[in-house]
């Protein structure tokens, strides 16, 4: 679900070179400043040039969207403040004097930036209009963003600011002239799926995550507000779930009217796995047959979509546990008449879908609620006109059957895409670690290891092994950041630079215009680009010594 700043989720011519002019450099080469995600098309003339920014710099944007009139102040500020320095110098030549010259001495500065926007008022929802067009002309006597719609205007910011740095010779801020970049997504949903009901998060860590995805060119915050383990999110008709259910002194999820085997332990026999209560601890699953279920259910579903305005409501539906309803009493006595646990969820599912669609939503669910063995629904009642699933298991697999049967997709693959991977388990008491071998070549101790590296996420093809027709129905990925042994204090480690990986695999592609994958050719772009996002005040993790970086190549596997 698409946001910003803090929604629920979802969420957001020019002059042409004279005969004259500088050649324009290879769209291969590599440039002395790279932008992240890498566009669709940049050519940079050369020999490459760069120009002061002023002191003065603004954006010049129309008005009639505060939106684009506040990303217009907020990068004109972060322009002005620029101090990163790249980790190569940069081989450019700095625009003397002539047009556009400012003070003696100084040489030509670059003033603004003119922002031209077709569409201001189309809104932000899945499927708008990202493009834009970035012109910087050699003398850095203008620089122009155009594009469709202020979200991609604001694409268009992110790249500019992208192309500043810091001279410490020149004492300036410079920015790239001689520049021309065209760009679109290749996929409409690029996201991070963030887990605040395990772990809650502060809200200024929500937003620098937001504002650090925003600079990825992501536009999905997929927020999974609640758990088993917690309820966080306060509810005009419901306050009792918060009140019971957030973390907190003497606070405890105990809505014991709704909820099967509620505080129970969630593994009651360590040597019968089929009869957990729960997929981890934190057992409770709402009882479809309670009456009281679909009159909470009603007022969460209309709260939170007037609460929040994007066009997609995740309705989760993921791991549902047999064991925990086959120990309720009324569940058992439903069963002995006849029914079944996947008529159980049907019957929740098909009241809350319906729903959900009337208050003009697009539903989303995990993939379990189709393609599980134990429990699950028939297609009729998650139509898949009105229907997303969100894959996360069996790889491309999944993603084949559930386009296969006429459903979008989102793409999460726990083996690509499960951030969280590979640090152990969080389960107390494991005997297994009693033997030193134990974990020995094994998955690191988590059940999704190992842990997913850069280059795993970003090798991924979201749409691989696909038709061309199957492939429509892949609306892109996110990356998931699950909190069992996550908090605050490791939050962008995790996350970033890896997020940034699958970023530009979703934005432009992981593969050069030969068709083979570039990702050798990216880590020297993601190092840049993690170097800059620390300067941003995201703490992310490197991914190599600075060594390899001053020595392009002596860190490859292959000379």
């Amino acid at each position: 679900m698409a946001t910003k700043n803090g929604g629920f989720v979802a969420l957001l011519l020019l002059l042409s070179f004279l005969l004259s002019s500088p050649l324009p450099a290879r769209c291969d080469a590599p440039l002395p400043v790279n932008v992240w995600p890498k566009p669709t098309s940049m050519s940079w003339a050369e020999p490459h040039m760069a120009v002061r920014v002023s002191s003065s710099f603004h954006v010049v944007a129309p008005s009639g969207n505060a939106h684009l009139l506040s990303a217009a102040r907020r990068y004109a500020a972060l322009l002005l403040a620029e101090r990163y320095r790249p980790l190569v110098t940069p081989a450019v030549n700095v625009t003397a004097g002539g047009a556009g010259a400012g003070a003696a001495g100084r040489g030509a500065e670059l003033g603004y930036l003119t922002l031209a926007v077709s569409d201001l008022h189309a809104p932000l929802q899945h499927g708008v209009d990202e493009s834009y067009a970035l012109e910087i002309l050699p003398a850095g006597a203008a620089a122009t963003v155009t594009a469709a719609t202020a979200w991609g205007a604001m694409r268009g910011l992110e790249t500019f600011s992208q192309l500043a740095w810091w001279c410490g010779r020149e004492r300036a801020v410079l920015v790239a002239a001689g520049v021309r970049v065209e760009d679109r997504p290749l996929y409409p949903h690029r996201g991070l799926m963030l887990d605040t009901g395990r772990t809650y998060f502060p809200v200024a860590d929500i937003l620098r995550t937001i504002d650090a995805m925003a600079a990825n060119k992501m536009n999905v915050f997929h927020w999974h507000i609640t758990d088993s383990q917690s309820f966080p999110l306060e509810l005009p008709s419901e306050p009792a779930l918060a009140e019971k259910g957030s973390y907190g002194d003497g606070m405890r999820y105990t809505v014991d009217d709704l909820v099967s085997c509620a505080g129970e332990f969630w593994l009651p026999d360590a040597s019968d796995w089929p009869s957990r209560l729960a997929a981890e601890p934190g057992a409770g699953q709402l009882n479809p047959l309670e009456p009281k279920t679909y009159q909470v259910m009603s007022n969460v579903i209309n709260d939170v979509t007037s609460l929040f305005p994007d066009g997609f409501y995740h309705a989760g539906a993921d791991e549902v546990t047999p064991g925990c309803w086959n120990a309720d009493p009324s569940i058992q006595r439903y069963l002995a008449r006849g029914g079944t646990l996947s008529r159980l969820l049907e019957k929740f599912v098909g009241a809350a879908h319906p729903l959900i669609v009337s208050r003009n939503r697009t539903a989303v669910y995990w993939e379990d609620v189709l393609l599980d063995q134990a429990v699950n629904v028939t297609a009729s009642a998650i139509p898949p006109e009105t229907t997303i699933l969100q894959t996360w298991n069996n790889g491309g697999n999944n993603t084949r059957l559930i386009v296969r049967a006429g459903y979008r997709a989102i793409v999460s693959s726990a083996s690509f895409y499960y951030l969280d991977c590979g640090h152990g388990d969080f389960a107390g008491n494991d005997s297994a670690y009693d033997d030193p071998r134990s974990d020995y070549g094994t998955s690191g101790g988590s059940w999704c290891g190992p842990y997913k590296t850069w280059q795993r996420v970003y090798d991924y093809d979201v749409a691989g092994g696909l038709t061309a027709e199957e492939a429509r129905l892949v609306v892109g990925g996110e990356v998931a950041m699950w909190t069992e042994q996550v908090d605050a204090a490791v939050l962008d480690g995790r996350v970033w630079p890896r997020a940034s990986a699958m970023a530009e695999a979703l934005w432009s592609g992981n593969r050069d215009a030969t068709g083979r994958k570039r990702y050798a050719e990216a880590t020297d772009r993601l190092t840049d680009w993690r170097h800059r996002m620390v300067g941003r005040g995201v703490r992310a993790e490197p991914i190599q010594p600075l060594w390899c970086r001053n020595r392009p190549g002596m860190c490859n596997l292959v000379r």
